[in-house]
């Protein structure tokens, strides 16, 4: 599990989402749940994605947010070719981060993420 030290510390601040913001954009690979979200079957890339901080709250134990994350969702067996088609895809995400401890826990907030291409 993270540590979101940084948004932790400065909760409360002007600078408090974009730490969150880039916290998120430089977790590991695979640390998002956005594969339980991918809109057309696809395997996720997140090597390079972009958050986006829509809300925040907090109670006793936590500070809530609520991310939009931008990432490629890689289409395979498309019918254009033997190539996987990349493409743009969408979702949002809730973030709990524990005020004692800073861990940081996320959950997918839609059943599918949305495909972005026209």
């Amino acid at each position: 599990m993270p540590k979101f030290v940084n948004s932790l510390r400065d909760w409360n601040t002007d600078a408090f989402s974009r730490t969150l913001k880039q916290e998120l954009e430089h977790l590991p690979s695979g640390t998002l749940p956005l594969d339980k979200g991918v809109a057309q079957g696809g395997m996720v890339d997140d090597s390079n994605l972009t958050a986006s901080v829509l809300s925040v709250k907090e109670n006793k134990t936590a500070i809530q947010a609520k991310a939009g994350i931008l990432f490629t969702e890689i289409i395979i067996n498309c019918s254009c070719g033997d190539d996987p088609m990349p493409t743009n895809a969408y979702c949002e995400i809730q973030i709990l981060i524990d005020k004692n401890t800073a861990e940081t826990e996320f959950s997918l907030l839609q059943e599918q993420a949305e495909s972005l291409t026209g």
